[in-house]
């Protein structure tokens, strides 16, 4: 073998340096990608990624990168003038920004943009998988029959997370189908699975919420007997709390439904730190705190 040949094999097995802004988008390249890459997600569990900056480190990372995977929609607020500069010298692509416009929420809070949060909807982010794997097949065309058939065994998989989070949501009775959250990041969410969806904040977590906001909705929760509101793993309780304190000083209790996987996914090394884990633990939660019915242990029997 000459030693040009077995130069080109050794790169060919080298992994492919991917890094992505946050846990959902690292996960997706991870199924993808297999054996043939290394992931590295720069957002971990509880971060915000609205709020989210880049740190040294994290730029070192960025620019040594294969590929950089990035979510878009102006998710990733604080980033996106860095990210858009680093396009222009190495390949970095925004996953979301592939889904047609059509398929896209409008956003209140920020004329021409769109709601970022497509990971809500396992349909959904079936589309950001297979831009995933397009930008692998570019970087790395020797590994297309690798990460075509990674990708369709992880969107089997998501099929059957998205039938099951149909089946558990349906079986809400249709006048308790209300979501209240610490922010607007359910709107695929609701759209989805007939939800009316409630955030205390708007899409983005810099928009403050007022004293008047809060208040309406204490005012909503007493009218129309809603008994039960969700926090946000990578948002702040506070204005859960207040919204809580403020009913109960109206004579109205209301619980914490539970804890919900937003904008960013659990613990790495645990069920809850995959998406499939992150989706199945959100519809299981919100199903049972309704009134629905879902297993007390998800769909992969693995939440505990």
């Amino acid at each position: 073998m000459g030693l040009a040949q077995a130069a080109g094999m050794a790169a060919a097995q080298e992994r492919l340096s991917v890094v992505a802004t946050t846990g959902m988008i690292a996960d997706a390249a991870r199924e993808v990608g297999g054996d043939l890459v290394d992931v590295r997600a720069l957002m971990g569990p509880g971060v915000d990624p609205h709020a989210y900056r880049q740190t040294r480190s994290d730029i070192v990372a960025l620019a040594n990168a294969d590929l950089v995977l990035w979510n878009g929609l102006y998710l990733e607020a604080q980033m996106e003038e860095f990210l858009l500069e680093l396009g222009r010298d190495q390949p970095v692509v925004a996953v979301a920004e592939g889904v047609p416009a059509d398929r896209l929420i409008g956003s209140a809070d920020y004329d021409g943009r769109y709601d970022p949060h497509l990971w809500m909807t396992p349909e959904l982010w079936s589309r950001v998988v297979e831009t995933v794997r397009d930008a692998l097949i570019e970087v790395r065309p020797e590994g297309a029959d690798t990460f075509t058939a990674n990708a369709e065994d992880y969107l089997s998989e998501l099929s059957d997370l998205a039938d099951y989070t149909a089946e558990a949501l349906s079986s809400v009775p249709a006048d308790r189908r209300v979501l209240v959250t610490a922010h607007d990041a359910f709107g695929y969410f609701g759209a989805a699975y007939d939800f009316e969806v409630i955030g205390i904040q708007g899409i983005s977590t810099e928009s403050e919420a007022g004293l008047r906001r809060v208040s309406d909705l204490v005012d909503l929760l007493v009218e129309r007997d809603i008994g039960a509101v969700f926090v946000e793993t990578s948002v702040s309780d506070r204005n859960i709390r207040a919204l809580i304190e403020g009913a109960a000083a109206e004579g109205h209790e209301v619980a914490i439904g539970g804890e919900l996987y937003s904008d960013a996914m659990g613990e790495p090394g645990t069920y809850r730190g995959t998406y499939i884990g992150m989706i199945d633990s959100n519809a299981t939660t919100i199903a049972r705190a309704l009134g629905g019915e879902a297993p007390e242990a998800g769909m992969r029997d693995l939440l505990n």
